[in-house]
C-alpha cells in the first residue's frame, strides 16, 4: 500500500540502523525523547530500540493527551454526567481512565449515566441536534491536533442556535509541556533526566507547523526533528538527531515533509485563535501546574462553555498511590520500573491513565511485550 509499506520496509530499517551505528560516537551517550505517544507505540511495536546501539537511549515524553489529563478533570466530567437528563459525549480512551472513589466514566455509564462514545466533535453536535430537549456536553480533550474540530463544533452550534450544546474544554498545548520538561529540576538541576534532543510530534505539527520548536533549539540548545509515525520515520529522525549532536548543531529539522510545513495549517490556527484563548495555568498529570499550557473558550462563545454554564470548579486529586504514571510522563522512570506494571496494573485493570490510552507508554510496553524482557532474560540464562 502506497505510503504505508514503503515506511515499514525491514531492509531499509536495517540500513538505517547500520547508519546510526556508524555515526554514533563511542565516547558519548545520546538521550532522545520521543514526545508523542504515537512514536512511543511505533518504537515498541516494531522493536526499534533493539536496532539501536546501546548508547542511544529513547525516553518517553508526556505526549498522550489522555495520560496527562489529571484525575480532577475526569471527576468533573463524571459529575456532569450525573446531572439528570444530561448527555455527556466523549472519546473512547477517556472512558476507562481511573478517577477518584474507584470510579471511571465507564463505571458511571454502567450506573445509569448517559455517556456516549463519539468519533468526533461533529457527532456530539449531531446528538445535540437530535435531542433538543436535553443538554449535551462534549468532553473535549487533546493537543493541537483535536482542537480545530472542537472549534468547528462550537462555531457550527452557534450558527445553528443549538442552545443545548456546550463544551467542557480540556485542550492542552505541546510547546508549553516541552518547556516545562526542559525547566524541570530533573533536567536542569539534578541531571536525572538527561535530554539531548527531541523527536517532535507528527500530527500536532501538521497544525502548528515546525516554527514553534525553533525556540527550544535556540534557547535550550536542543535539536528537534519532527517525524512521522512509521518505523522508518522514527529511525530517520534518530539518525538526523545523532548527526546534529555530533556536529554540535541545535536546529529544527523536518523529516515529515510529506505532511508538515513551517507555518502549519494557517486556516485551522486562525479558527482556533477565534474560538479559544490561553488559560493562565492548567494542571497536567505528572507535570503539575503548567503556565499557559491549555485553552479555554473565549467570552463571546461563553454560551457554549460548560465550565461557565454549570459552574464547574476544578479540584486537584492525587493519583493512585502505587501508580508511577506521573514519573513515566516526565521521563524519570520507564514503565518497567513501576512496581505494579504488568501485575496489578494491566490494560484490563488499569491503575493509571498510561495503561489505558492507546497512546500511553505503559499500554505500548504491555501490548507489544516489552515488559517481558526483564522476566525472560534470567530464565534464558539459567537454561544456558
Amino acid at each position: 500500500m502506497k505510503y504505508i509499506d514503503e515506511f515499514r520496509d525491514g531492509a531499509l530499517a536495517r540500513d538505517l540502523a547500520a547508519a546510526i551505528a556508524r555515526e554514533v560516537r563511542s565516547d558519548r551517550r545520546y538521550h532522545l525523547m520521543e514526545f508523542c505517544g504515537g512514536h512511543t507505540h511505533a518504537i515498541s511495536r516494531y522493536g526499534l530500540c533493539d536496532l539501536l546501539p546501546a548508547n542511544v537511549r529513547m525516553i518517553h515524553g508526556p505526549g498522550c493527551p489522555v495520560c496527562v489529563l489529571p484525575v480532577g478533570r475526569i471527576d468533573n466530567a463524571i459529575a456532569l454526567a450525573q446531572r439528570p437528563g444530561l448527555i455527556l459525549c466523549t472519546y473512547a480512551d477517556t472512558m476507562r481512565v481511573p478517577a477518584s472513589k474507584g470510579l471511571s466514566l465507564l463505571q458511571a455509564k454502567a450506573r445509569g449515566c448517559d455517556i456516549r462514545m463519539v468519533y468526533s466533535s461533529a457527532d456530539a453536535v449531531r446528538i445535540a441536534r437530535e435531542h433538543p430537549q436535553r443538554d449535551v456536553v462534549f468532553f473535549a480533550i487533546g493537543f493541537e491536533t483535536t482542537t480545530p474540530p472542537t472549534a468547528v463544533a462550537i462555531r457550527d452550534a452557534q450558527a445553528e442556535g443549538l442552545a443545548n450544546f456546550s463544551v467542557f474544554c480540556n485542550h492542552v498545548l505541546t510547546p508549553a509541556a516541552i518547556s516545562n520538561i526542559l525547566e524541570s529540576k530533573e533536567v536542569r538541576e539534578y541531571g536525572t533526566v538527561p535530554l539531548d534532543g527531541f523527536i517532535g510530534p507528527a500530527h500536532v505539527s501538521t497544525v502548528i507547523g515546525s516554527q514553534p520548536y525553533e525556540y527550544f533549539a535556540e534557547e535550550y540548545q536542543r535539536p528537534v526533528v519532527i517525524a512521522g509515525f512509521e518505523p522508518l520515520d522514527v529511525m530517520q529522525a534518530i539518525l538526523m538527531l545523532v548527526r546534529q549532536l555530533n556536529e554540535g548543531r541545535a536546529e529544527v529539522e523536518n523529516e515529515f515533509t510529506r505532511a508538515v510545513t513551517r507555518d502549519g495549517n494557517v486556516r485551522a490556527k486562525s479558527l482556533v485563535a477565534d474560538i479559544f484563548e490561553l488559560r493562565r495555568t492548567f494542571e497536567w498529570r505528572g507535570l503539575g501546574e503548567v503556565p499557559y499550557s491549555a485553552l479555554r473558550i473565549r467570552e463571546r462563545y461563553r454560551a457554549f462553555d460548560a465550565e461557565a454554564r454549570y459552574g464547574i470548579v476544578y479540584r486537584s486529586v492525587p493519583d493512585h498511590k502505587a501508580c508511577e504514571c506521573g514519573a513515566i510522563l516526565r521521563g524519570v522512570k520507564t514503565p518497567a520500573q513501576c512496581k505494579v506494571f504488568g501485575t496489578a496494573c494491566t490494560p484490563d485493570h488499569p491503575l493509571g491513565s498510561c495503561m489505558v490510552s492507546a497512546e500511553g507508554a505503559c499500554a505500548a510496553h504491555y501490548t507489544y511485550g516489552r515488559f517481558k524482557d526483564a522476566a525472560i532474560a534470567p530464565v534464558a540464562a539459567a537454561a544456558d
